[in-house]
């Protein structure tokens, strides 16, 4: 369950980006991410934990800083003991925003999971303090998290591979490289285990701006696509197998453009 709400505070925004997010020719994801952060005076923790490449961290710093971000700096979390590290608890909870780059969102689960890194994310992010995640970091933001699946349109009963994600957001599951990668199968498999969750694709250079009302509002150059299921009337999952296509009955789909919004709340969707 995401952490509960502090007493007082305003629940920081929640970012998950569908990776390929620009950053030098109009950088408008990043840009709205340091001002929402302060600015000059922000204070931004990068956890490149995903990535296998030694620069992932020092990149972003440099990317942070040039668009203006008063302090960056990065956590090399490699492996699970440096996730135990109080040190870095104690340099994370200075940071008014905090940034996981993309990669492989096993490493991050395998690696983070259960520590109190996540814990002091969890914490902070209810007190006020930004998260954005791209890519993988997106991926984590959700208790359930998308490791694989197949691609295409028509979902099936073995079309997706879940494990525990950070659970920031736990009424939904999130997809990356959406449309570039052809992945509606596998999130409809996903949505199809149980209609509590709402799915949400993301499209490349494209986030979700989640704020504490749990209202988003897509920022980009592509669309999200946001599946609910809380009126299906009918998902064959318990009776299908292997690659057999699931029947779906009664799905809602909304496809949101820059400027869209959808309030998770009541779901509903709203134009600029």
């Amino acid at each position: 369950m995401p952490s509960p709400d502090v007493k007082g505070a305003q629940r920081g925004y929640i970012i998950p980006i569908g990776g390929a997010e620009e950053k030098i020719d109009k950088p408008m994801i990043l840009q709205r991410f340091v001002d929402l952060a302060g600015g000059k005076d922000a204070v931004i923790c990068v956890i490149p934990t995903a990535s296998q490449l030694d620069d992932t961290g020092e990149r972003y710093e440099k990317i942070f800083a040039e668009l203006g971000a008063g302090k960056i700096f990065s956590l090399p979390i490699t492996e699970r003991a440096d996730a135990q590290k109080q040190e870095y608890v104690d340099q994370l909870e200075k940071s008014t925003a905090i940034f996981i780059t993309g990669g492989n969102q096993l490493r991050l689960s395998t690696i983070l999971g259960g520590t109190p890194i996540v814990t002091a994310i969890r914490q902070l992010n209810a007190k006020g303090v930004h998260y954005a995640g791209t890519s993988a970091g997106a991926a984590i933001v959700s208790q359930h998290m998308i490791t694989g699946g197949n691609t295409g349109i028509v979902p099936t009963a073995n079309g997706v591979s879940l494990a525990p994600g950070m659970g920031l957001i736990n009424t939904v599951v999130i997809d990356q490289h959406f449309n570039q990668r052809n992945r509606l199968s596998r999130l409809l498999s996903a949505v199809s285990y149980n209609p509590f969750l709402i799915g949400m694709g993301l499209d490349e250079d494209t986030a979700a701006f989640i704020d504490g009302d749990n209202i988003l509002t897509v920022v980009g150059s592509g669309a999200i696509t946001i599946i609910d299921p809380s009126d299906i009337d009918h998902s064959s999952m318990a009776d299908a197998g292997g690659d057999e296509a699931l029947t779906l009955l009664n799905l809602k789909m909304h496809i949101l453009a820059p400027g869209s919004r959808y309030d998770f709340s009541s779901k509903q969707a709203y134009i600029k």
